[in-house]
């Protein structure tokens, strides 16, 4: 069986991380809100898996009280399939520190102004729009209902920042 899953694996071609998620790449550091608290946010995104996929390591702490930490690891990958020009589809995961039960996949699209990914919740979607400036990046998350109404939960301001050991 093990010869058979390495054959397999050999086969298959990996698709590359798409040049849109790929600008992401490094380290960020900035500040914002989540629901109207302050946060400082540090960001640190790597390439994973031979290269195959980009993770992201998300640490926050509210700006008024240090205790009160998150952390997030989303992690991006390329379908090598485009839907519509210079549109990649894109694959995802979220997860965080509130645990395997608050984990979810994730979808998304990504063009030359940056990545919108939506992961899907049994209550509603948590759609995150990520857009590149230079050395400037935003994050925005909205929560959007089974209706479509999407009210704003999370809003970053970051920049280019040198990467710790």
């Amino acid at each position: 069986m093990a010869a058979s899953t390495d054959a397999h694996c050999a086969e298959q071609p990996s698709s590359p991380v798409p040049p849109s998620v790929m600008v992401l790449e490094g380290c960020w550091e900035g500040s914002g809100d989540v629901t109207g608290k302050p946060v400082a946010l540090a960001v640190n995104a790597y390439l994973i898996v031979q290269g195959a996929m980009l993770a992201i390591e998300a640490v926050s702490s509210a700006i008024d009280d240090p205790d009160d930490q998150y952390a997030a690891h989303l992690v991006f990958g390329g379908t090598g399939k485009q839907s519509g020009p210079k549109a990649d589809q894109i694959v995802g995961y979220w997860a965080d520190s509130f645990g395997g039960a608050f984990a979810a996949p994730g979808r998304g699209i990504g063009s030359a102004d940056g990545i919108e990914m939506t992961y899907q919740y049994s209550d509603n979607a948590f759609v995150n729009r990520w857009r590149i400036s230079g050395d400037r990046l935003t994050w925005q998350i909205a929560a959007r209902d089974r209706k479509g109404v999407e009210k704003p939960f999370a809003s970053y301001v970051l920049h280019k920042a040198a990467c710790g050991s």
